[in-house]
């Protein structure tokens, strides 16, 4: 396994997850303020993979590393906030006011419908898309800090190849 495959492993992985998003947007899945939240830290991720199959180094791979970690660790939140295990944002849950109107009177207005942060949308195995994309990001850290110890493993053999 060389550096460069972690790195498109990585960065391909929050492509897909990123994909999947706008799959189940476009399938009638609009996403909360929660879930536009998550979805930054792949963009970043992606753009730091394609940075990092050109630059040398160990620092892409921990801003990597970080991006994905910092998109999983929203999603767990977003989870708890869910399952209400702590409170969520004011302006996407069922308990805030949003110009005055609570949860119940933002569902009732015409036009696109306002999704709350603390309702489940859809579930697989009984874990919601913010769980997935948490399970998912924390595998993609994994990747990243392979690709650090390979940045590392790599710079060792060329220094000792020039001495």
């Amino acid at each position: 396994m060389t550096r460069n495959l972690m790195v498109l492993i990585a960065a391909g992985g929050s492509a897909a997850l990123m994909a999947g998003a706008f799959t189940f947007q476009f399938l009638g899945y609009p996403p909360c303020a929660m879930c536009l939240w998550q979805r930054w830290p792949h963009v970043a991720a992606i753009v730091i993979g394609l940075l990092a199959c050109k630059i040398r180094g160990r620092l892409l791979p921990i801003l990597g590393a970080l991006a994905a970690a910092t998109t999983g660790s929203i999603g767990f939140f977003h989870m708890g906030v869910e399952r209400d295990w702590w409170e969520g944002p004011s302006s996407c849950t069922g308990n805030g006011l949003l110009n005055g109107l609570d949860g119940a009177g933002l569902l009732a207005i015409e036009g696109p419908k306002v999704i709350m942060c603390d309702q489940v949308s859809w579930e697989f195995l009984t874990l919601s898309m913010p769980t997935w994309n948490g399970i998912f990001s924390f595998v993609l850290v994994g990747f990243w800090v392979a690709a650090v110890v390979l940045s590392g493993a790599s710079t060792k053999e060329g220094s000792s190849r020039s001495a």
